[in-house]
Formats: structure tokens, C-alpha cells, sequence
């Protein structure tokens, strides 16, 4: 329940929402609040002893001051760290560098120690490092072992406005916001795409007649909207790659004739793309064929991730494309991993010799040390690989294999065992997608290769878990890369500028 109006002015001056009966819609939120209520069991509040132990990563906890009418820092949380600068344990509220959020919250925690119950806060971050953000805090009180209410746990998120609009919208009305859609199994990563925008993803439905038929549509007006469909096209379940691929066309046809400005694909991966070019007499060139279907339904953009061949997707598409690399994201979450050691960046084939090349020009860049690379030399004819050249050195070394997808992971098997065989110290694999298909569990437990790093653009499948599990599979958000990308396709930003200094919405990802 919003209850603003019934609050004190000073107070309803520093937020323009306050929930005393809060249920968030951020997901992150709304399991902070549950792991609060599962803590407080039948008493006042849960203590801090017991909340320091159970709060999750995205959580952090304050301990009143009495004698100072203060907060002290007991556990930090990214998000609290982004807002108000302070990273370390025992620091002061009143010592951090952004004051004007520093009052905020001493104000709403005064508020839920005297409730004491939870609040959900809204507020914009107006004069924040990052500018058109909006916060979303929950806080949430605590006790000491006498159960008196002396703590608070909280946790926020930041997200993207849009015309100065603060409040995250209820109903699809909001003309001056993208209108996001997602397909199959692409509503996680759009939900965080859609609340770091300041939004949330549209209702459409979807029917599968008993003969096989789709039918597919929007449940929420789109006329003059600029849209943004989020698809799945891998191969996943009882789902193929062309039964997503036709729902996706009939999909977009149906915002185009339900009179949507814009329509643009987000296809983190593109299926298709290794058949851009003619290898054998007659061979289809299926990427073209993908393109003008697209194009055909009235697609009007298409943003896509790491793609196969750049320069196949670029000119296969009559309409605009937008194709992100990963080099920047990977090469910083790498980095802490690698300070210190002797590194080398290996593409396993030629053909993906020059991805390999950017990514680790980028990684020397964030290392601010010389990176050494290598080459796996590799034939394909009729599904038979040959090729036993391996050019460079990794003797050693912490060999990075770099590739565009993992598959069943044989090419990236058939590397790492070259590079073991020339004195790899370490054998880390790399790609933008993780497809996984039948047969990678053997790549998945191979000796050979110590780490996998993926992104997310493609969920993950349950061959993959006991990987993750492990450790030994790593994942890299991509959610703040595409909420950028579609705040400044939408606004009329550049793109360049992203991808060429790798430019976050939040200051922490600045090195």
C-alpha cells in the first residue's frame, strides 16, 4: 500500500514513493524481504546476529548510533556501495560522499525503527555520478538480543528513467518508455533489462495448437511504442531452433500490424549464423534467408551478441544492426583472476583468429601488462576435423580460448588439449554463448580445461549445472550492457561510445 500522503512534508519531499506494506517487484527485493520475514519467525524482528549470517550478497546491514543520531556500517551490498560511496565496515552513514542519499536513508531508517516494520522507498538520484536514476530501497528493521529494534536491513536497486518519469509503472501506457517483449525463455534477463529502463516486460500470449501451430500477440497496446522483443533461438526441450524462429516472425508481424513504431529484435544469439557462406556446391546461405524473413515481417533493427561472422551478419541485413562484443565485460571480470600471471589468448581455428586478437588487446588494455597469444590450426569436411599446427607460446601460461559458442565443446577440447601439450599452466575457456548441446557434458567435465566462462545471454541448461555448481562454470551479466544499448537506441545515444569505452550505468564498472 503507498501511504505518501500520509506521511510527514519533510519526509514525502525526499521520496516519491514509501510502501509500509511492501511487496517489490524487483526480484532481487523481493527475496531480501523473504529471507527478513523467514528470519523474524513470531518475533518483533530477526536479530543482527541472525541477519548477518543469512542476508544475501545483494543485502547490507546498519546498526544505530544512539549517542550520534547515526548509522554504522555493519555489512556493504553493490547497490549501497553505487549509491553512497561507502565500502567499508564500520563507516558512518553520515561520512559518505553522496550527503543528500546519505539523508535519505538515515530519514527512512529512522522511520522503519520507529514502524517497525519494512518500507519499500522510491526516490530519483538526482546529482547521483550516473545521471536518470532511479532507487529502489527496502529497509527493513532489526533487533538486538533484548529485541529492541536498534538495525536496519536493507537493499536497493538502481534503474534507468526516462523523461524524468520516477515511478515504476504500473500499466503499459507510458508512451515515452520502450514497450519490452520476451519469448521463450528470455524473461529473467529482460525483467532486469526492463528495471534497470524504469519499466517492466509486456504481457503477450502464446498458444500451441494440438497440430503444431503457434499463435502469438501482444496483450498490451503498442501503437506508435518502440519495441523491444528479447528471443531465445537455440534449441532447447521440446522447443527447436525453427519452432522459436516462427513464433519470433508471426510475433513481430503482429506488433507491426498492431501499429507499433518501431520493432527491434534483441537476439543475444542469432541462430544460424554458421552458415553465412557457400562451402560446398549449392549450399544455402542461410544468414542471408534469416535476414530477409526478419526484414520481410516488418523487423526494423536487430541487436545481436558476438556474432559468428560480423561482417556476414552486417551485410546480410538490409536494415540496421547493431552487434555488441563482450571483450570489455570479460576482460574485467577475468582480470582479478589473472593479476600476476603470464597470460595468453588462443583462438582455436583461424577463422576466429581476429575475435581472439580484439579480445586480447582489450584484456591488455585492463591488465596493463603484454598478453601473448596462439593459434589452433583446424579443417572441417563432412563433419570431420583435422589440423595439428599450433602456432605461439603458452608454455607456462593461463591460456584464454576464445570462440564466438560453445556447442557440445569439442573444438574447445580438441584447444585446450593442444595447449596442455605445449606447457599451459592453465586452460581457461571463453565464449559469448553457451549453447551446450547433447555431448557437452563431456566438454563439461573435462580435466583439461580449468574454467568456462560464458555469458548470459542464453540460459543455462541442467547439463550445465553441476558445473556452475562447481565453480567450474562462470557467467557474465550482460543486463547492463543491453539496457544501455536500448536507452541510447531509444533516446538516440551512441552505440560507439559504449562499445568503445565499455561505458556502464553504474560507476563501479569503471575501472
Amino acid at each position: 500500500m503507498t501511504t505518501l500522503a500520509n506521511v510527514d512534508p519533510p519526509l514525502r519531499r525526499l521520496f516519491t514513493r514509501l510502501d509500509f506494506a511492501p511487496r517489490p517487484l524487483q526480484q532481487k527485493l523481493s527475496n531480501l524481504l523473504g529471507t527478513w520475514e523467514e528470519l523474524r519467525g513470531a518475533t518483533v524482528a530477526p536479530s543482527l546476529a541472525a541477519a548477518g549470517e543469512a542476508v544475501p550478497p545483494d543485502g547490507f546491514i546498519f546498526q544505530r548510533d544512539d549517542g550520534e543520531r547515526d548509522f554504522l556500517l555493519r555489512r556493504t551490498s553493490p547497490g549501497l556501495e553505487r549509491l553512497t560511496g561507502l565500502a567499508e565496515t564500520g563507516g558512518r552513514l553520515s561520512a559518505s560522499p553522496e550527503p543528500r542519499h546519505a539523508v535519505r536513508l538515515r530519514r527512512l531508517f529512522e522511520t522503519v525503527l520507529g514502524a517497525g516494520e519494512p518500507v519499500l522507498a522510491e526516490f530519483s538520484a538526482d546529482g547521483h555520478q550516473a545521471a536518470n536514476l532511479v532507487v529502489d530501497l527496502l529497509a527493513a528493521p532489526l533487533a538486538d538480543s533484548d529485541g529492541r529494534i536498534v538495525g536496519i536491513l536493507g537493499g536497493c536497486e538502481l534503474r534507468r528513467s526516462f523523461g524524468g518519469e520516477a515511478r515504476l509503472p504500473r500499466h503499459a501506457a507510458h508512451m515515452d518508455q520502450p514497450a519490452i517483449f520476451a519469448l521463450s525463455r528470455m524473461a529473467p534477463l529482460a525483467e532486469t533489462v526492463a528495471l534497470q529502463l524504469g519499466t517492466i516486460v509486456s504481457a503477450h500470449e502464446e498458444r500451441r495448437f494440438e497440430d503444431g501451430e503457434h499463435k502469438i500477440r501482444p496483450l498490451t497496446g503498442v501503437r506508435n511504442r518502440d519495441v523491444y522483443v528479447f528471443a531465445d533461438l537455440a534449441s532447447s526441450g521440446v522447443e527447436s531452433v525453427n519452432d522459436k524462429l516462427c513464433k519470433l516472425l508471426f510475433f513481430i508481424g503482429a506488433l507491426k500490424q498492431s501499429a507499433a513504431a518501431r520493432v527491434t529484435l534483441v537476439a543475444p544469439y542469432l541462430c544460424y549464423g554458421r552458415k553465412e557462406r557457400q562451402t560446398k556446391p549449392r549450399d544455402p546461405v542461410v544468414t542471408r534467408y534469416l535476414a530477409q524473413m526478419l526484414e520481410a515481417v516488418g523487423c526494423d533493427s536487430v541487436v545481436t551478441i558476438a556474432a559468428h561472422d560480423l561482417a556476414a551478419f552486417q551485410n546480410a541485413f538490409r536494415r540496421e544492426t547493431e552487434h555488441l562484443d563482450l571483450h570489455a565485460l570479460f576482460a574485467r571480470a577475468l582480470a582479478p583472476h589473472l593479476q600476476g600471471k603470464d597470460v595468453a589468448v588462443v583462438s582455436p581455428d583461424p577463422g576466429g583468429e581476429k575475435r581472439a586478437e580484439l579480445f586480447r588487446e582489450t584484456l591488455e588494455r585492463v591488465l596493463h601488462a603484454p598478453v601473448a597469444k596462439a593459434l589452433v590450426d583446424k579443417k572441417r569436411s563432412m563433419g570431420v576435423v583435422t589440423g595439428e599446427l599450433f602456432a605461439g607460446d603458452v608454455a607456462q601460461k593461463a591460456a584464454i580460448i576464445v570462440d564466438d559458442m560453445i556447442s557440445t565443446g569439442g573444438t574447445m577440447i580438441r584447444a585446450a588439449l593442444a595447449c596442455r601439450r605445449h606447457g599451459a599452466s592453465e586452460v581457461i575457456a571463453l565464449a559469448a554463448h553457451g549453447l551446450f548441446s547433447a555431448g557437452a557434458e563431456t566438454f563439461l567435465r573435462d580435466p583439461s580445461v580449468d574454467q568456462i566462462w560464458i555469458a548470459d545471454g542464453l540460459p543455462v541448461p541442467a547439463s550445465a549445472n553441476e558445473a556452475f555448481a562447481s565453480g567450474k562454470l562462470c557467467i557474465v551479466a550482460t543486463a547492463d550492457l543491453l539496457a544501455e544499448v536500448i536507452h541510447a537506441l531509444h533516446s538516440g545515444g551512441s552505440i560507439n561510445d559504449l562499445q568503445e569505452h565499455a561505458v556502464s550505468p553504474f560507476p563501479e564498472a569503471e575501472s
